[in-house]
């Protein structure tokens, strides 16, 4: 994933966590309940962001820790759950022992990595026997209304939108597991819906990290195609689908 000093992210993390840090509770609760985490578990969470996760695992007394490449996003998810152990580390480069976790979970970051295989790769190393990996992230396009947004932005820039990225499938997570040794147990799609308050609000969440510039050119085309998931309070409302799954390391 490149330095850890030379990202995007630790700019972002403040504006990330504002906008897009509830989107993926029910994942994460979703998550947490099949992989049966709860007081005893060792829980590592692999591109942690702003610790969203880590907080939720250990109001269920799980033992948790996080890993990012962003020192920004790792310093908010310390503040978010001050007892986990929250490291700047590569997903391909994890600085734990082997067997060190029972469940490691890994949501929307490995179509970021570099190297998928080799981070699923790590993620099975510090997994201890019979240990759970959970891969959790947006499922295909057409089961995401935010994907209309992207489609309109694409649009405006006279392209077509890029290839959808296979990790959103099914079939690529299960080979992308299965190339690691690691048995899948438990696929479920989860309703995890986007919501923004009022247009300044969702501007700043679809367009972030544009400067003021780009939100001031880009902004009505985002207004323009959330049109029609706009409320009648002013709101807006996206339905979108998480993929969640579950694979086991062979004891």
């Amino acid at each position: 994933m490149g330095d850890v000093h030379d990202d995007p992210w630790t700019a972002l993390a403040g504006d990330w966590a504002a906008s897009w840090g509830g989107v993926a509770r029910p994942a994460r609760a979703a998550l947490l309940d099949a992989t049966g985490a709860g007081p005893g578990t060792r829980l590592l969470d692999v591109g942690c962001g702003t610790g969203e996760l880590l907080a939720e695992a250990a109001a269920r007394g799980v033992t948790a820790a996080g890993a990012d490449v962003a020192p920004g996003m790792v310093a908010r998810a310390r503040r978010a759950a001050p007892a986990a152990d929250v490291r700047v580390a590569d997903a391909e480069d994890l600085p734990w022992p082997d067997g060190a976790f029972g469940v490691v979970a890994a949501v929307n970051v490995l179509h970021l990595a570099d190297d998928p295989a080799a981070a699923v790769a790590e993620a099975s190393r510090v997994l201890a026997p019979g240990g759970l990996l959970a891969v959790g992230g947006w499922a295909e396009r057409d089961r995401c209304e935010l994907d209309v947004v992207d489609a309109a932005l694409a649009a405006d820039d006279g392209e077509e939108p890029g290839p959808e990225e296979p990790l959103r499938r099914e079939g690529p997570v299960r080979a992308l597991l299965a190339g690691a040794g690691l048995v899948v147990e438990h696929v479920a799609l989860v309703d995890t819906p986007w919501t923004a308050p009022d247009e300044p609000a969702l501007v700043r969440g679809l367009l972030l990290g544009e400067d003021a510039a780009g939100i001031a050119e880009r902004g009505p085309v985002v207004v323009a195609a959330a049109e029609r998931f706009r409320r009648s309070d002013g709101s807006y409302r996206f339905r979108n689908a998480f993929r969640l799954v579950v694979a086991r390391r062979p004891a």
